[in-house]
């Protein structure tokens, strides 16, 4: 395969259009179209369906995503490694709305110190969102919470969390009166324990409002409409966290892994800050994770074929 014409594949995917990766590219807009067309004869098969305005990729698209940026990612490497030059290009990642807004700043900025040629896209969203776009190798890696399906992915442990129950000042944190749900989407490994720690109950919450940050939902806690489950370090750097009560969870639900994870060989930029990663965990308090990364009394357990690494 010509590596130009896996370039333009990628470049409509990620622009969404022919336009915009026409503009990415130098190019007109006919040129872009004409070059996928002959790509597509030539492979004998549709890369894209219509949708209204927009273009979607066909099942087949979707396969030549993968392949393509694989292949792209090893000439990436090649050129870098003939020309001798050090952690260069662009790493794409996910990360769920917790770590993005409390841990990974200190890690992206000395990273970022260290190798300033690497451009960072980071994209947000519920652990389940991240693995998919993992899947549709829309990023490199991401960082999602336990429980999740590990399948083939590979994966470090990144940072534990201490999980916090907040409901409006004055309220009761008994799982009784949790009848209203603050949370982010289906998805969202947090509120799969709120409802575990409901059903063992024996209930499960009368409505669920469905927020996407963490400071709409504090905000929303704080008015009294329901109760939800957050990351402590996220409280400490919430607005109204002060506004709020914490309850500590069960020892079963109090802790939660975070995990870097990703497919296929791991680029130069990615090593890199996996060995950042793993300073920071070395920084990780001795009550929390011993020698070995298991977890130590009071931590949550891994749950087979979940979140392993």
């Amino acid at each position: 395969m010509d590596l130009d014409d896996l370039h333009i594949f990628r470049s409509v995917v990620r622009e969404g259009g022919v336009t915009r990766a026409a503009n990415l590219l130098n190019r007109v807009p006919s040129n872009v179209t004409t070059r996928i067309k002959q790509f597509e004869e030539r492979l004998g098969v549709a890369l894209f369906r219509r949708e209204g305005r927009s273009l979607a990729l066909t099942e087949a698209g979707r396969t030549l995503l993968g392949h393509a940026e694989a292949l792209l990612q090893l000439a990436d490497l090649a050129e870098r490694e003939m020309r001798g030059g050090g952690v260069r290009g662009v790493l794409r990642l996910g990360s769920i709305e917790s770590a993005a807004g409390a841990r990974l700043p200190p890690i992206l900025s000395a990273f970022h110190a260290r190798h300033p040629d690497v451009t960072i896209e980071l994209q947000t969203g519920t652990t389940r969102a991240m693995l998919r776009q993992l899947e549709r190798h829309e990023v490199e890696a991401a960082f999602v919470s336990e429980p999740f399906e590990h399948g083939p992915l590979s994966s470090v442990p990144a940072f534990d969390e201490e999980l916090v129950l907040i409901t409006a000042s004055g309220a009761g944190a008994e799982p009784e009166r949790a009848r209203t749900v603050v949370a982010f989407p289906h998805g969202c490994s947090y509120r799969q324990r709120l409802f575990a720690w409901l059903a063992e109950a024996g209930r499960s919450p009368d409505r669920i409002l469905e927020m996407s940050s963490y400071h709409a939902i504090v905000a929303c806690v704080a008015a009294g409409t329901g109760a939800a489950i957050v990351p402590a370090a996220v409280l400490d750097h919430a607005v109204l966290a002060t506004a709020v009560a914490r309850h500590p969870l069960p020892d079963g639900l109090r802790f939660s892994r975070t995990h870097l994870v990703w497919s296929g060989q791991a680029s130069p930029a990615l090593r890199s800050l996996m060995a950042l990663l793993e300073r920071e965990e070395s920084e990780w308090p001795a009550s929390s994770v011993d020698d070995d990364g298991a977890r130590q009394e009071g931590d949550l357990p891994t749950t087979p074929g979940t979140g392993r690494a």
